[in-house]
């Protein structure tokens, strides 16, 4: 068996046992089954659109930037030999922290997630933008183990690692780390010798300005796995030139090259003074200095009406490409649309990157970004094919057939096993006594949107039996902000719902709106669908799975956009049910 096979047919640890449960016979359609308040989820189909696609189609030797389309952010890589892994931030989607593999750094897989547990992910009461952030994947040659360190936000957690000598066959238990602050990664040295370097605040008294951070590091014992008490050094004091006030020094790697140490970070926040900036030393501990030229990758100085707009441009990590000689970066960005909402959240983006002098530089990252690069030589782009994670406008299909469901799939706050079965008909969905808008998990299966332009479609066998059940589609960038469209009982008619809900400035203000309900024939199993164009979304259904009926007309994506509702998410849609809905026809 090849390797790509291998990467194909991995299991992941938690597997899918409920999932294989006897198939659900009482379910479902116009063929005289009698459907239940459990809905049965079929004949998915998303297909993107974009404008940005249609206008650039690729010439034989290109590929599409974004290389991970939706919510990925805060990319980080490593290569073992002729292997490529990448990870990104998760928050408090289960499972987290998406693992991804490549030979070539154009096609990839997604190979599972680092942390697959109940006790790896401690994150059942955490808002949206909590949980996992900014993780790191290394590997150490001097003890064969990879490693990937992250903070769980506000959880248990806080500061973690977890290890593995094969990252196909599962990962430890988190190990936890003794510093605070967040963004942690790790370096090995030639010598053997480890360290840890995270952003964290100035010392008690020495703050001078609001977002004024520093970057620490640690000596690594790594018979212990934890840093060394009494070994941490402050080797960047709030960012390239202190004297300028800059905010949140973050995200920090540290790199060998040519006998120097460089210490590269994202500086200016995530939104659009967002940047890369890098130091150099003669020692892994410093003193560091900057490079005469950062940033050495920003979107920041251009207009902000510019044709195919990439922006917020940093969160970066470098790695040696396959010829050994040209190197890469991967780091966030975003697209906004027309209306400069940001809908897909932070994306994982590629460039080449100069090392040919002192310091590296992102090739074309300090000029505006383009839709499309080139292939790296004798690289050929399959991405869509063979198992490869698609980019560009795509379609995807899914009817639920397969016995491992596909990894785009997560739950929130909690394992997707928790809540779904896998039935001969599709997916069955039993419901939680939780509202999406509260901060505990629930019983949706969601997919990012990928693409400014979509749609999302499913067919739904569901009849509900009391007010308190829901069941139909959410877009959601967080438990405050988004739309419910779905079918509920009231005086034993059915209605189908469209429901806005929405924070206006404090969690304690949450607003929420029915825009539309409207009375629905439920004698077979619908088809619902949501659309956008742009910043434009619609809600339809269709009682005979072609003629699509809007309810509650165009609504605003606004909400489901980073700018408007905050956090550092996307906006993700799921297939939802619910057993304490709220509202009212």
């Amino acid at each position: 068996m090849t390797k790509m096979k291998q990467i194909k047919n991995i299991l992941p640890k938690a597997a899918l046992a409920v999932m294989l449960l006897a198939g659900f016979t009482t379910q479902s359609d116009a063929k005289g089954k009698k459907m239940k308040s459990e809905p049965v989820f079929s004949n998915f189909v998303y297909e993107g659109n974009d404008k940005m696609y249609n206008e650039n189609p690729l010439e034989a030797n290109e590929f599409y930037n974004p290389i991970l389309q939706g919510c990925y952010p805060d990319p980080s890589i490593c290569r073992k030999g002729d292997d490529y892994y990448m990870v990104v931030s998760s928050f408090v989607m289960f499972p987290g922290v998406p693992i991804f593999h490549s030979k070539d750094l154009v096609n990839w897989t997604q190979i599972g997630h680092v942390l697959e547990t109940k006790s790896q992910l401690r994150i059942a009461e955490l808002g949206i933008s909590r949980g996992v952030y900014a993780p790191t994947i290394r590997y150490n040659p001097g003890n064969d183990t990879f490693y990937m360190i992250t903070t769980q936000v506000a959880g248990q957690l806080g500061n973690m690692v977890v290890k593995t000598k094969d990252p196909l066959q599962g990962w430890s238990e988190p190990i936890k780390l003794n510093f605070g602050g967040i963004d942690p990664s790790m370096f090995f040295d030639d010598d053997g010798k480890a360290y840890v370097m995270h952003n964290d605040a100035p010392d008690k008294g020495k703050e001078l300005y609001n977002g004024h951070r520093v970057i620490k590091i640690w000596e690594y014992d790594l018979e212990k796995d934890q840093v060394i008490p009494g070994t941490d050094v402050i080797i960047a004091d709030g960012g390239v030139d202190i004297t300028k006030k800059p905010i949140w020094i973050e995200a920090p790697h540290v790199y060998k090259k040519d006998g120097k140490y460089y210490l590269m970070c994202a500086e200016g926040g995530t939104g659009g003074w967002h940047s890369e900036v890098i130091f150099i030393s003669d020692n892994p501990k410093g003193p560091y200095t900057p490079a005469p030229s950062n940033p050495i990758l920003t979107q920041r100085y251009f207009p902000r009406d510019r044709a195919n707009k990439i922006d917020w441009a940093g969160h970066a990590d470098i790695v040696l490409g396959p010829d050994n000689e040209k190197y890469y970066g991967v780091f966030l960005a975003v697209r906004p649309n027309e209306a400069h909402r940001v809908n897909t959240g932070r994306e994982t983006f590629m460039l080449p990157v100069d090392w040919s002098g002192t310091f590296p530089v992102f090739e074309n990252g300090l000029v505006p970004m383009e839709p499309t690069l080139k292939l790296p030589a004798g690289v050929e782009n399959k991405t869509g094919q063979d198992g490869f994670i698609p980019n560009g406008n795509f379609t995807y299909k899914e009817d639920f057939s397969a016995d491992q469901l596909d990894y785009r799939w997560i739950g929130l706050r909690g394992p997707r096993e928790d809540f779904m079965e896998k039935t001969k008909d599709g997916i069955k969905i039993n419901p939680f006594e939780v509202n999406i808008k509260e901060v505990k998990p629930t019983s949706t299966l969601f997919y990012r949107q990928m693409h400014q332009s979509f749609s999302y479609a499913v067919d739904m066998a569901y009849k509900p039996e009391t007010a308190k059940d829901l069941a139909g589609i959410v877009a959601l960038q967080n438990e405050a902000s988004n739309y419910v469209f779905g079918i509920t009982v009231k005086d034993g008619d059915y209605y189908i719902v469209l429901e806005r809900n929405e924070w206006p400035g404090r969690r304690d203000n949450k607003k929420s709106t029915v825009l539309a309900s409207q009375k629905i024939d439920l004698k077979a199993p619908v088809r619902l669908k949501v659309t956008a164009d742009g910043d434009k979304y619609e809600f339809s259904y269709a009682l005979n799975g072609t003629d699509f009926e809007t309810v509650g007309g165009t609504v605003s994506g606004d909400i489901l956009s980073t700018d408007v509702a905050g956090g550092f998410t996307g906006c993700i849609i799921g297939l939802h049910a619910t057993k304490a809905n709220d509202i009212q026809p």
